[in-house]
This record gives structure tokens, C-alpha cells and sequence, in this order.
């Protein structure tokens, strides 16, 4: 048992039901690991792999006995905390309400109308991760999916050069990419594992994450299926910081919520899904002139809280 066990461990091709054609388009799509297998939906890797959702449960059953548990001490995992980065938001009252800046191993999330800021914080980020870890950066490059046609490079050169970074530098340092359709989206996140490591991405930004998933699925019918979707999405977001201490920034949509008579009737999109996965969650409203109001409405271990800053033509300031 021990030795088909290692052997298991080894190739994916030693799953029952699983030949060399299947594993390659298993691994075509993002599942190269027996974890990725575990974790995995039937009917998932049923279409993805061409096969009998009956055999496709005999691969996860298999998958699943031959890895390990997942369980590690809380020592460990503080270990693995105490390598948390955070990217200055160009904003000191706005990283005090986020604990020190946007952090790597969590997804940010950022929500409000249009013209709330959302965008140009997303553009700060960017730049400001290629600053030394001296100056609240963390050495590193950006990817950026931006799925609203939104993203201007005009905007990136002239925050670039309020942080007092090379233009030309900070655009070579930036990976865009534009999503066409929600499922061109999550495509573009699950190919991106391969170019995170080589290029030293430490910040993912998605402008904004529900927007073509809201296109694409319309109508209360098409609810369910949209979720099912958005929540793989964001799961494979998060293990991309996890597995690579980067930092993830999302921007969403806000709708009217009728049932809200008194106060703010705004509401983000994505339902519960996305309100329980971003680890950090920020409402954002349109203040006078440059001003904006941040508030912290979700948080694992900072309190609620607001705060103020302003978007200048140099970018985010207090």
C-alpha cells in the first residue's frame, strides 16, 4: 500500500480512469497537482477531462487518499504570517484603515459606484508595488486584468511619476490584459501561475471582478451557475496569493438594495460568495471635489472604521 501510495503521489496518470490524453487536458486547465484533483468538483473535471462523472469520482476518491490531510500547527501558519508584505496606498490615513496598506496572502476588495475611486486605487497599487520595500513597495510587478475597458496608461505615467519612479520602467512592469467575457476572465487568472513566478508579480489587480459575470449571466435563472463560477474564480485568486505571498486587489459593482429604506441602499455584487471570501472589504463614496470616504466594513482582525483621502493628478494622498 505504501508504495502504490508514493506512486500515486507521483503522477496523475496513476488515478483510475485517468490516461495520458485526459491528464493533458487536466493539466491544460490548472489541475497538474493530485491536490488540485482532490479538491475538485465532479462534474468539473468530468467536462474538463472528457470523462464519466462516475470515473471522475473514483480519480477524486484516489486523489484524496493519496495526499495529505492539508492539517499544520498554528506555529507554522504564524511562520507563514509573519512573511506577509503590504503596498502603501499613497495614503497614510487610508493604510491605517487597512492595517499598514494592502497586504499580500489576502484579497482586497474595493466596492462603490462609479467614479468612487475604485479604479484609481487600483492604478496606485500598481505602480506603487514597484517601490522599494523602504518606501512602502514591495520590489515586485503587477498583473492586471481589466475586464472594463478602463485601464489608461496615460493615468499609470503621470501617478508613476508623483511617486517618483521612471514611467517607462513602471509600464515595462506591468502585465495587462484585457477580459473580454467572464469566462476569458478566469482563464486569463488560472494561465497566470507560470507568469507570477517568472516575473515576480507580488500584486494581481482585477478592474473590476463582477462586471462581465453580470453580463454574462442574466436574470435569476442564470444565478446559481454564476456564483458556482465566481466562487472557483476567487478560490483560484486566493491561492495565488497563498501560494506566492502576493497581494490581490479586487474592485466590484454596487447595485440599490429596495429593501434598504433608511441609509445607503448601495449593495456590492456577488452575493455571500464574495462577501465571505474578500478578507478585507472597503466601501468607497464620492466626498467633495478629490475627497473620497473609505469605509472598512469587513475585516478578520481590524475594527470598522472611515477615513478620508483624496485622488490628485499624482495620484492617492491623505
Amino acid at each position: 500500500m505504501g508504495k502504490e501510495r508514493e506512486k500515486l503521489v507521483r503522477e496523475l496518470t496513476d488515478l483510475p480512469g485517468i490516461g495520458p490524453a485526459t491528464a493533458e487536458k487536466l493539466k491544460a486547465e490548472g489541475y497538474e497537482s493530485l491536490e488540485k484533483i482532490a479538491t475538485a468538483s465532479p462534474h468539473e473535471l468530468a467536462e474538463i477531462g472528457d470523462i464519466s462523472v462516475d470515473n471522475a469520482k473514483k480519480a477524486i476518491e484516489a486523489a484524496k487518499k493519496s495526499t495529505e490531510a492539508g492539517y499544520e500547527t498554528a506555529d507554522v501558519v504564524f511562520e507563514r504570517r509573519k512573511e506577509i508584505g503590504r503596498i502603501t496606498t499613497g495614503s497614510e490615513e487610508l493604510n491605517e484603515l487597512l492595517g499598514g496598506g494592502v497586504e499580500t496572502q489576502s484579497v482586497t476588495e474595493f466596492f462603490g459606484r462609479f467614479g468612487s475611486g475604485k479604479s484609481q486605487v487600483a492604478f496606485q497599487l500598481a505602480v506603487n508595488v514597484q517601490l522599494p520595500k523602504d518606501k512602502g513597495g514591495l520590489e515586485g510587478k503587477a498583473l492586471f486584468i481589466d475586464s472594463e475597458a478602463t485601464f489608461r496608461p496615460e493615468r499609470i505615467i503621470q501617478i508613476a511619476k508623483g511617486a517618483g519612479l521612471d514611467p517607462d520602467t513602471v509600464l515595462k512592469n506591468m502585465f495587462v490584459a484585457r477580459a473580454l467575457n467572464s469566462d476569458h476572465q478566469m482563464l486569463l487568472i488560472e494561465k497566470a501561475d507560470e507568469l507570477v513566478k517568472k516575473e515576480n508579480i507580488r500584486l494581481i489587480v482585477v478592474d473590476s471582478l463582477t462586471s462581465q459575470f453580470r453580463a454574462d449571466y442574466v436574470g435569476r435563472g442564470a444565478l446559481s451557475e454564476r456564483q458556482q463560477k465566481l466562487n472557483r474564480h476567487i478560490h483560484v485568486l486566493q491561492r495565488l496569493a497563498d501560494n506566492n505571498n502576493l497581494a490581490v486587489f479586487i474592485t466590484n459593482q454596487v447595485m440599490d438594495n429596495p429593501a434598504i429604506l433608511f441609509g445607503d441602499p448601495t449593495t456590492p455584487i456577488g452575493g455571500h460568495i464574495l462577501g465571505h471570501f474578500s478578507t478585507y472589504r472597503v466601501y468607497v463614496r464620492k466626498g467633495k471635489e478629490e475627497k473620497r470616504i473609505a469605509r472598512l466594513i469587513d475585516s478578520p482582525n481590524l475594527p470598522e472604521g472611515e477615513c478620508i483621502f483624496k485622488v490628485t493628478p499624482e495620484g492617492i494622498r491623505d
